[in-house]
């Protein structure tokens, strides 16, 4: 994370060393609130479903908990997923790979390679699997599983920052999704219809709902952003 920056300083052309540094990573104050905003709202609309389900199971009163907050606070795994990892990873493969790779490649290639890596790069936890119990073949599988869903993550998350360009927007998105987990669809077969039938309309209706405002509701202009989107 913090060698990053190096590489992406020594690497930059000339438009984009004319930008800033910092603008580049998507560290300016211009349109921070908008990014942060339409990240969390984004991504709460993708989650419809999920929201509702654990709302129905009494988890959402669970996590407000202050005591729960405290102890989360204290607990290493828990700093790792929601503070560590986003702010690590976004920092490496939004805010300094991105604007490498947009000197080579459109805007929308760009958003579709830069996942590949970060993908790729969760394939360590295949050995915490195998440490606790997996044998190589399902480690295998599950790792497989987590590459394809994480590099859909950062095809989101990457498309954030070149529309927003704003590091505080995948970061924002990145918490929300570490915070909610995978959807756990198996938990909708447990409830019976009616209740069933509008949890499974809830989930398609959030994805359908997360495609028709992912592009209006990012519309660079809004965020000042007129350095890593180009049609």
């Amino acid at each position: 994370m913090l060698i990053s920056p190096v590489f992406l300083y020594l690497f930059l052309g000339e438009k984009r060393q004319n930008a800033g540094l910092g603008h580049v990573l998507g560290l300016k104050a211009t349109g921070l609130v908008p990014a942060v905003a339409v990240s969390l709202l984004l991504t709460a609309v993708l989650f419809l479903g999920p929201l509702c389900a654990q709302g129905l199971a009494g988890l959402r009163r669970l996590c407000t908990e202050p005591l729960v907050q405290a102890a989360n606070l204290q607990n290493l795994i828990w700093l790792r997923n929601h503070v560590v990892a986003p702010l690590s990873e976004e920092f490496t493969f939004r805010a300094c790979m991105l604007p490498l790779l947009l000197q080579c490649f459109r805007p929308m290639t760009a958003v579709f390679v830069c996942p590949l890596f970060f993908g790729v790069a969760h394939f360590h936890h295949m050995v915490e699997r195998m440490k606790n119990g997996l044998d190589f073949r399902r480690a295998l599988i599950v790792s497989c599983f987590q590459f394809m869903y994480t590099t859909m993550f950062g095809a989101y998350s990457a498309f954030l920052f070149v529309r927003t360009g704003h590091f505080a927007a995948p970061l924002t998105a990145h918490i929300f999704c570490n915070h909610m987990g995978f959807p756990d669809f198996a938990e909708i077969l447990t409830y019976k219809d009616p209740r069933r039938a509008c949890l499974v309309c809830l989930f398609v209706l959030g994805l359908a709902a997360w495609c028709l405002l992912l592009v209006p509701l990012t519309n660079p202009a809004w965020f000042g952003n007129q350095l890593h989107w180009r049609k």
